[in-house]
């Protein structure tokens, strides 16, 4: 498992939180003016060298540097030479390949889960004090939507959940200056921010106080994923639901262990597991839970109780996913259906299983970058993904807080343990 864990690092490349935080060391800083034509160069090179794809040959590289790098006369970084590398490695077609800078949400939780790596842990250094990335925003995913901003996640227990937000609010402004997850909270935490948003098309925007705090990614979504355990009483039944927001760390399936095991589902009479939006990086030895096998544990000589060595959880057990459910996640939806584990629930996963690394650019951006196939069981996920059992649509926009993904789910766990 040493060599497949960090392969099945296959990471949601979507929509995250904010950076920052209120002192100043602790911000990364904006990316330097530099060498337009020099920073295209080195993301190209980057690409050939590592890109999983060994079909593309010299002549394709050679033609993609030509049809996208800048001409002489462009000599800053800025965002023509950002949007010419982006139409570059949109060409290569893959899921795991794009670039990130201080303003991109993903930027700070990709660092993050990345952040033991060689090639990283001299930027870290320098970018925050401790190395451990950072930034000052709202525990919550945003989504694009034609050109408009909504709340697609809020982690549970969160400052976005607390402060009134809902999944489906369209966000409109930020103290009054146009919406923008990163810029809009940067060096604010701790310090009131009024959001301008939106709950039904066509309705007068509404105004919300928000504080922004320092968000160290992985532990945030980890916190969150711990506060999301809970039992839900339908028809009699006790139906335990748990939202894992990442999986890129062995921590996060720790986690539903211990809550399955010990903890606040361990009186649960069925399990809804939600996979839904996030980051990928699941890894098969996750699904041991729920195969058939032996549950070990032992006591030592004074030992008040028995430990779990191999936990299996012997009850119902469903899955929740959608068009945000990417990468190692969407191997074990794969092997939800093909094992007959249990239901999967939701909509369409995203189709993007590919196995991804970050490199660092010299402007401080990063280029996550897709460099090895993969295949599960045989089957390739990329660009396919993974149809539900059961199909529930969900609109986004103007959702009011709405989850019919998850009453379907928790409704059809329940019906599983009718006589």
């Amino acid at each position: 498992m040493t060599l497949l864990r960090p392969l099945l690092l296959l990471l949601w490349l979507a929509v995250a939180s904010a950076p920052a935080t209120a002192e100043a060391p602790a911000e990364a800083p904006a990316p330097p003016a530099g060498d337009g034509a020099a920073l295209f160069d080195e993301a190209w090179r980057t690409a050939k060298d590592h890109f999983y794809d060994a079909a593309l040959s010299e002549a394709d590289w050679q033609r993609l540097r030509a049809a996208h790098r800048p001409a002489g006369g462009i000599e800053r970084a800025g965002e023509e030479v950002a949007a010419r590398i982006d139409r570059m490695l949109a060409e290569l077609g893959a899921s795991h390949t794009a670039r990130y800078t201080p303003d991109d949400p993903a930027y700070y939780h990709l660092l993050d889960i990345f952040r033991e790596s060689r090639p990283l842990r001299a930027r870290l250094a320098r970018l925050f004090p401790d190395g451990e990335p950072r930034y000052s925003g709202l525990a919550a995913f945003f989504a694009e939507r034609s050109g408009r901003t909504f709340i697609a996640g809020l982690w549970q227990g969160g400052n976005a959940e607390q402060a009134g937000l809902k999944v489906g609010d369209e966000i409109l402004a930020a103290d009054g200056e146009p919406f923008a997850p990163i810029r809009s909270f940067r060096g604010k935490a701790g310090r009131e921010v009024t959001l301008t948003l939106r709950r039904a098309a066509g309705v007068e925007p509404e105004q919300i106080a928000v504080v922004p705090e320092e968000i160290r990614p992985r532990r945030a979504l980890l916190d969150a994923q711990k506060r999301s355990a809970r039992i839900v009483e339908q028809d009699g039944r006790r139906i335990g639901y748990m939202r894992v927001w990442s999986y890129a760390g062995r921590d996060y399936q720790e986690a539903l262990v211990a809550a399955l095991s010990e903890g606040a589902l361990k009186d649960a009479d069925a399990l809804l597991l939600d996979l839904r939006g996030g980051w990928g990086g699941a890894s098969p030895e996750y699904l041991w839970p729920f195969l058939p096998g032996p549950a070990m544990a032992f006591r030592s000589r004074g030992a008040p109780q028995w430990e779990a060595v191999s936990f299996k959880w012997r009850r119902p057990v469903g899955l929740l996913v959608d068009a945000g459910t990417r990468s190692g996640k969407e191997m074990l939806a794969h092997a939800f259906r093909s094992y007959a584990i249990g239901p999967v629930i939701g909509g369409h996963t995203a189709g993007a299983v590919l196995a991804g690394r970050v490199f660092p650019l010299s402007d401080d951006s990063i280029l996550y970058l897709a460099v090895a196939d993969v295949r599960v069981d045989g089957v390739r996920l990329e660009g396919a993904g993974v149809e539900p059992d059961i199909a529930v649509p969900f609109d986004l926009p103007y959702a009011g807080g709405a989850d019919p993904q998850r009453d379907r789910g928790i409704e059809e766990m329940a019906r599983r343990l009718r006589p």
